[in-house]
């Protein structure tokens, strides 16, 4: 009999993990309680005005979430926004129970482009993935990082280093702001700006992080803190290991020293954007430069696993910000942009 009483600290349970479970591989089973969840979004929850379709439609799912749904059904709901969010729903819905996992499910929308999915359901997803991915985790560090995976960025300068909070308790942080400069300018005048009304992830203040982990209310010092950023190399590694059953060994680094680079991966839309124009031998101008938050290396530790045209070459992942400082991690161009020997499964 097994004497280990450890416990694991428990973090994002709004990922909702608790809902599911773990099937053979590793990977999470699609249950009715995850598909119960998206029914109860305030988009699908059927308003007292909603049309008698709309109302039945809900109330079946609700019974027998894995119901079929004929386009036919779908087309009754007389609100045209309804009619929409019930579309993409049912076709999210069909393409998770067309998998043995949440996991293989994320691969093979992520590989087909990600058609009719909309990025909010991208994000919940891989929130999901990472918290199984990272169960049993003890570095608050590494948690942190991996929140870029799923949680919009929002950068600001302090003392030259670059800090990133999450960009939906900014948003919040300055409309409660606007709301108080309307009713008592003063106050909001004397207020601080939102990046200072957050607490930085630093030795001293990363145990907190359990108890607040689905606040997202943590600032990651990305450009002055070494452990940053070295969680982050750790997080991109486990979400490629969980994901392709690849490892690999990522490191960040201050520039490319090799002329003869072979690839790259873009972790967002600007830095892909950046990194096309450096593979063509364009020059970037200082503004785009600044905006790079983040290079590394990636190396794979099977040089089998690797695509031969570019065996023995490193790969580099370039990170960058939005002109307006916004960070999007996009974790699905790792999937379809690594040079893999060969397509891997969840």
């Amino acid at each position: 009999m097994s004497t280990d009483t450890r416990t694991v600290t428990e973090f994002w349970v709004s990922s909702g993990h608790h809902m599911t479970r773990r099937v053979d591989g590793g990977g999470l089973a699609v249950t009715d309680e995850m598909l119960l969840a998206y029914l109860a979004r305030p988009e699908l929850v059927p308003p007292e005005e909603a049309c008698p379709a709309e109302r039945e439609l809900h109330a079946l799912l609700m019974k027998e979430p894995r119901r079929p749904v004929t386009a036919a059904m779908v087309a009754a709901i007389k609100d045209e926004d309804a009619r929409e969010n019930w579309q993409f729903m049912i076709g999210f819905r069909d393409r998770l129970l067309a998998h043995p996992s949440v996991e293989a499910a994320h691969l093979a929308i992520v590989r087909d482009g990600a058609r009719g999915v909309p990025p909010l359901f991208l994000n919940q997803l891989v929130h999901l993935v990472m918290r199984n991915a990272l169960d049993g985790c003890e570095d608050p560090f590494v948690l942190r990082a991996a929140e870029l995976l799923f949680r919009p960025q929002k950068g600001s300068l302090k003392d030259g280093a670059l800090l990133l909070a999450d960009l939906e308790l900014i948003e919040e942080f300055e409309a409660e702001r606007k709301a108080l400069l309307s009713t008592s300018p003063l106050a909001a005048m004397m207020g601080t700006d939102a990046m200072g009304e957050i607490e930085v992830m630093t030795d001293a203040t990363a145990a907190s992080y359990w108890s607040r982990s689905d606040a997202f209310s943590m600032a990651l010092n990305l450009g002055g803190d070494p452990r940053s950023r070295e969680a982050l190399c750790r997080a991109l590694e486990t979400w490629i290991a969980h994901m392709l059953g690849v490892e690999t060994a990522i490191a960040a680094v201050e520039r490319i020293e090799d002329a003869d680079w072979r690839w790259f991966v873009g972790l967002d839309a600007e830095a892909t954007a950046i990194g096309n124009r450096l593979w063509r031998g364009e020059a970037i101008d200082a503004a785009e430069q600044s905006r790079i938050c983040g290079l590394f290396r990636l190396d794979f530790r099977d040089p089998g696993a690797m695509d031969p045209k570019v065996a023995g070459k490193p790969v580099y992942l370039i990170m960058a910000l939005t002109e307006d400082m916004i960070l999007r991690v996009k974790p699905q161009n790792l999937i379809v942009g690594l040079p893999l020997a060969g397509r891997r499964a969840a």
